[in-house]
């Protein structure tokens, strides 16, 4: 069976209450887990003080503690894992900046982010927070396409993984994609955004 396939089946015993089925999806997710993890953590600021491992393990931890999701599959399991990645990075950054007093505000180096269409011409990264809060602001505008921001970059899954999750369209995947980068862009370059 493909591990694809076989991370579906787990979950979906994990959902009828096998914990079981918990014991056997931790090796298979773990690896992607720590993917996910590093991939955000490198566009994290280089003296970080959280380490994927720490990463991970907090995700994991919040991940087997969600009683009322019901998992539909892999996509949608690395979907919710990647916006809890998120989520704790905020929170490190928010703990970190309210421990500073406003003074080294950590930012997210979009390197790679350029097909994301997020990236700071003028500046080597965003700030996580301005850019979680304009995640915030386009949740409120029109909440699928903040989910579909979260599940393309922050959860690195395909156009066609993400209309699974989503219950629509790869074409609309595609079109609303654009929409939201074309809106970030434009909302974190704003004058006056940290």
């Amino acid at each position: 069976m493909p591990a694809d396939a076989s991370i579906s089946q787990l979950l979906l015993q994990w959902n009828e209450g096998d914990q079981a089925a918990l014991e056997r999806l931790m090796p298979l997710v773990y690896d992607e887990l720590r993917r996910l993890a590093r991939s955000y953590l490198r566009r994290e600021r280089p003296d970080h003080t959280l380490q994927a491992t720490a990463l991970v393990n907090e995700a994991y931890l919040r991940l087997i503690d969600q009683h009322s999701v019901t998992w539909r599959n892999r996509a949608h399991f690395f979907g919710i894992a990647a916006q809890m990645m998120r989520r704790i990075l905020v929170n490190h950054a928010l703990a970190r900046q309210a421990a500073k007093r406003g003074g080294d505000v950590p930012t997210l180096a979009l390197d790679d982010a350029e097909a994301a269409g997020l990236r700071a011409a003028d500046r080597g990264g965003v700030d996580l927070v301005v850019l979680d809060d304009a995640l915030k602001e386009l949740e409120r505008l029109d909440p699928r396409q903040s989910q579909i921001v979260e599940l393309r970059y922050f959860g690195g899954l395909s156009i066609e993984e993400t209309a699974e999750v989503l219950h629509v369209s790869p074409a609309t995947i595609k079109r609303e994609w654009t929409t939201a980068r074309l809106w970030l862009r434009r909302r974190i370059s704003e004058p006056g955004t940290r």
